[in-house]
């Protein structure tokens, strides 16, 4: 993580929601996961999108690169240098936990999937739509 990073917490709970990057006379936000959100803006408008933006992210799908294969995903651990994710096991019950650690940031290994995706078994490809 670069030492320029500022860290920025929620108000109401002390909750980290990401980073502030300056750069020059302007700043870049940086999110949980190391993602730029914003080309340098100023710092109010960084401050804003970071409390806009919040931790809700973190729930949402997302598809991580295994062995060339995009493969659903969702987020257990952020703790820069680590990121930490299990595959979709569709919440059987019984089914192994197969996780993953990334380094932070991410970069892109990961990528946002839409929730209204079908999630399909891995081991087959059928679809649970």
């Amino acid at each position: 993580m670069s030492i320029d990073l500022i860290p920025h917490r929620r108000g109401i709970d002390g909750e980290l929601l990401g980073w502030i990057e300056p750069v020059g006379d302007d700043f870049r936000v940086i999110d949980l996961l190391g993602r730029r959100r914003t080309e340098p803006v100023d710092w109010m408008t960084a401050e804003t999108t970071l409390e806009e933006l919040g931790i809700g992210y973190l729930a949402d799908p997302y598809e991580l690169l295994i062995d060339g294969v995009w493969r659903r995903v969702y987020i257990l651990e952020v703790r820069p240098p680590v990121i930490v994710v299990k595959e979709d096991d569709l919440n059987a019950v019984g089914a192994a936990l197969v996780r993953h650690e990334l380094d932070w940031p991410v970069g892109g290994l990961l990528r946002s999937v839409d929730p209204r995706t079908p999630r399909v078994w891995p081991s087959t490809g059928a679809s649970t739509a």
